[in-house]
C-alpha cells in the first residue's frame, strides 16, 4: 500500500501542475484535476463553455491497478506525462501505456501489462 500511496501522490502533484497551464486559446475554461483515491482513477479535465461550444475533453487519465501498475488510459496532448513520472521515481516497469495496443507494448520501453 506504501507504494500506492506514493504514486498517488505523484500522479496529483503532476497533474496539478498541468492544471496551472491555461490553454491561451480557450479563455475562461475551467481546468479540473479529478481525483478518486478509493479507486484509484486520475483525470486532467477541461470544463466549460467556449462561445457557444460546450468544452468536456480529458487531457489524460491514468488509473493504478491492484497490482500496483500505472495505466496511461488516455493521453490527448503532447506531454509525455509517462516520462514525467519516470523522473518523479516511478520506474518504467510500473507503468503501462494502455493507449498503446497490447502488441505493441513490449517496444515501448514501458510495461507490457
Amino acid at each position: 500500500m506504501e507504494k500506492i500511496a506514493r504514486y498517488q501522490k505523484i500522479i496529483i502533484d503532476v497533474l496539478n501542475e498541468h492544471a496551472k497551464v491555461r490553454p491561451a486559446n480557450l479563455p475562461g475554461i475551467e481546468i479540473q484535476v479529478i481525483s478518486d483515491p478509493e479507486n484509484h482513477h486520475y483525470q486532467l479535465v477541461h470544463l466549460g463553455w467556449s462561445g457557444s461550444h460546450f468544452i468536456h475533453s480529458v487531457l489524460f487519465h491514468l488509473d493504478i491497478k491492484p497490482d500496483g501498475k500505472i495505466w496511461l488510459q488516455a493521453n490527448y496532448t503532447d506531454i509525455l506525462i509517462a516520462d514525467e513520472l519516470v523522473e518523479r521515481g516511478i520506474p518504467k516497469s510500473d507503468i503501462v501505456l494502455g493507449i498503446q495496443p497490447p502488441y505493441a507494448r513490449p517496444y515501448t520501453g514501458f510495461a507490457a501489462a
